[in-house]
């Protein structure tokens, strides 16, 4: 019997959606205000899935206190209160989409967690705007 547990974080960074190779004209017709050469930010709020047996020792999937403590290690205290293209090395040759943002946050967790136990990434970049990996 599978059953979800869900860890909800929040984090407040900053960004500039960018193609290096393409020139202004082409990247404001692609990323519009998101390419603010000044940078722009985003209240995202981090939903983490984990999907697998309950443990009969504990009756966890997995303990909340440890995957609070995982997410606040490996991923908020690099992406909170930081500018995306500047502060974090994941980016610094990759554009923070919120797309991108959700894959990395992902192979940060991935090797933390059991591979019994399937992990899910869900990012908010707006009340609207959310991206789930993997599909």
């Amino acid at each position: 019997m599978k059953i979800s547990v869900f860890r909800k974080e929040h984090f407040n960074a900053a960004h500039r959606l960018f193609n290096p190779e393409w020139g202004d004209q082409k990247n404001n017709l692609y990323f519009g205000k998101c390419n603010n050469p000044n940078f722009h930010g985003h209240n995202y709020d981090l939903i983490v899935k984990l999907t697998g047996e309950i443990d009969t020792n504990t009756g966890y999937v997995y303990d909340m206190k440890k995957l609070s403590d995982l997410i606040k290690e490996k991923v908020l205290n690099q992406f909170d209160h930081k500018n995306l293209n500047l502060d974090v090395t994941y980016f610094k040759n990759l554009n923070p989409t919120a797309e991108n943002i959700a894959v990395v946050i992902y192979n940060i967790l991935r090797p933390e967690i059991n591979e019994s136990i399937d992990l899910k990434i869900k990012l908010y970049e707006t009340e609207r705007n959310f991206v789930e990996y993997p599909a």
